[in-house]
Order: C-alpha cells, then structure tokens, then sequence
C-alpha cells in the first residue's frame, strides 16, 4: 500500500498557501481609505508631475478599488498644492504629487513657509528620478555644450531661459551651470514647465533645463539636445552625454518625484498606500509613461525614499545657501 502522507502534506500545503495569499490582499485593502481619493499635483497641467501624477492615478485608482481624481493646484513652486494637503484629514483620501522640491529645497529658498516640510507631510512612496536636459531653440547656433557656453559667452547677459519658477530644479540646475561655465544669461521664471516651454518652442527663451516632456519636440526637430544634467547617462537616451562628463565637475540636478499624505496618518494607512503605488508602478503602462519624460522608475522602499529626499535636501539646501538665493 503507498504511503499518501506527502502527497495529503503537499496539498494543505498548498492551500494554506494559497488561503495565506488570499488573506494578504485582503488585510491589505481593508487598511486602505473606502472613499474617492484626491491626488493633488502641486504643478500646472503639461508638465513632469502632472503627467507622473495622471499615470499614476488610474493604475492607483485600479489597486485601490476606489476613483482617484488629479486636482492641479500650482503656486509658489509647489507650496500652495502642498500646503493644501498637508492641511487636509489625514484619512489617505488627500495624496500629494509632487517634484521633491516642496520638501528637499523650498525650506531654504522662502523666508516663510505654510508648512512644516518635516513634519506636515509624509513621505508615501517615491515614483520616478527625474532628470533635467540641457535644450536650446534651434535658432541658436549651438550643437554641442563647449559652442553653447561659448557663444553665451560671446553674447553676455543676451540670453534668456525658462524655468517653472524661482528655486524649481530646472532653475537650480540653471544656476550651477551658469556658475560653473561662467557665462550670464537672464532668468524668465514661469507657473510651470509646461509654459516655459511653450514660449521656448516659440524662441521667446533661448534655453532650458527641461524636466522631460519637451523631449518629444527633440524627437521633431523643435528643440535641439545638448546634455543630461543627471551623475549618469539616461537609459532612454544613452548617446546623451551628461554635463559632468562634459566638464562640469560634480553636476547632479535629479529629483526624486512621489506622494505624500498629512502628517498623522496612521502608519498602517501609510504602508497600504505605499503598496499600492509600487504595485500601480509595476504596470507598464506607467513605467512607459516615466521613461516618455526621460525619466527612471524609483520603486523604493520608504526608507529609501526618505534617505534619499534627505539627500536631496542637503546637496540643494547647501547651494542655495551658498548662493543666497531667497524668495520672500
């Protein structure tokens, strides 16, 4: 007669694993908030974290069980779109999208902020490393980074780019180029990186560091690619070389973009939503979305993603000091 112990063994096994894998999901939901969630981009329309945060909201919206609707709420380089979520129930039905500068360089660049960065928001889940690329109007007669800074040399103070505001990382960016090649150029600082580049299509700017949705106007012959100012080459555009490979010694303007919820929510909520959106990251679609602004998926755990907002916060808050660059 055979012995059937192991086979009878195998089974519950594997249906206890199966009811373990069962319950999991289960817990999980149940921590999640049982109402419509809001997910507010604290940047206009058109630009990197509006298109991370719609991307984001409908794979979200499908893990959650419940609708997420994207609510644009730009000013003061993400403060007004912060401090309304900061200030909103930390219940998880009020989520933050967001570059990090809200929490990594606005603490040293305004006199007074509406919000503690430290303690009012909460880090959830990073989304995506965002790199910034050196483009110029094709009207400038520049096609590598030495005849750029070159002919900005030659033409002191004559040049103008685009920001989406004072103190925003195509901003900072600009500044620690400017500084280290040694050229003048005139800042025109916008609500947004989808307007600054509007007008720099038109040739109303000359230059920018573009956080990736002008990308597709390089693809068009509309703007023209000069360099990465990331530490590394972008995996989407590897013939790219970055500034510091180019000479500028040390140059890294990535931000690492994610979602915050009020300070106070409860951790188990926290924990939930950051699964969420890492399970909504791992779908293709998204991943696509992030890699059409040249940008690189960041799934980390939560304590990757606050090691590396601090670290963000340190190198930014040490320029801007250096700098002295403040907006009352």
């Amino acid at each position: 007669m055979n012995d059937t112990r192991p086979l009878v063994l195998t089974r519950r096994s594997a249906l206890a694993g199966a009811a373990l894998a069962l319950a999991a999901p289960t817990a999980w939901a149940q921590a999640l908030p049982n109402k419509p969630i809001k997910l507010i981009v604290n940047f206009p329309p058109g630009g990197a974290a509006d298109v991370l945060g719609r991307a984001l909201a409908q794979q979200l919206g499908e893990q959650t069980g419940q609708q997420v609707v994207v609510e644009n709420r730009p000013g003061a380089n993400g403060n007004i779109g912060a401090d309304a979520v900061a200030k909103s129930p930390a219940d998880g039905s009020t989520l933050l999208m967001s570059s990090g500068g809200a929490m990594t360089v606005n603490p040293f660049l305004y006199t007074r902020m509406p919000f503690d960065a430290e303690k009012d928001l909460l880090p959830v889940s990073s989304v995506a490393r965002v790199l910034v690329y050196l483009v110029v109007h094709p009207s400038l007669p520049v096609n590598t980074v030495a005849e750029f800074v070159a002919h900005a040399k030659a033409n002191p103070g004559k040049l103008s780019y685009g920001t989406p505001g004072t103190g925003s990382s195509p901003h900072l960016a600009t500044e620690m180029f400017r500084r280290q090649a040694g050229f003048e150029a005139t800042h025109v600082p916008y609500k947004g990186a989808a307007p600054a580049l509007t007008d720099l299509l038109a040739g109303q700017v000359q230059f920018m560091f573009d956080p990736g949705p002008g990308l597709r106007h390089v693809k068009d012959g509309k703007l023209r690619l000069l360099a990465v100012g990331s530490p590394r080459r972008s995996s989407q555009l590897p013939a790219t070389p970055t500034l510091a490979e180019l000479g500028i010694t040390g140059f890294d303007a990535d931000t690492t973009f994610g979602v915050y919820a009020p300070g106070g929510t409860p951790a188990a909520l926290v924990a939930a939503l950051h699964d969420a959106i890492n399970k909504a990251l791992g779908v293709a679609k998204v991943q696509e979305v992030v890699k059409s602004i040249g940008g690189e998926p960041a799934t980390m755990s939560r304590n990757e993603f606050i090691q590396a907002q601090q670290r963000d916060r340190d190198r930014f808050g040490a320029f801007i000091r250096e700098i002295g660059l403040k907006v009352e």
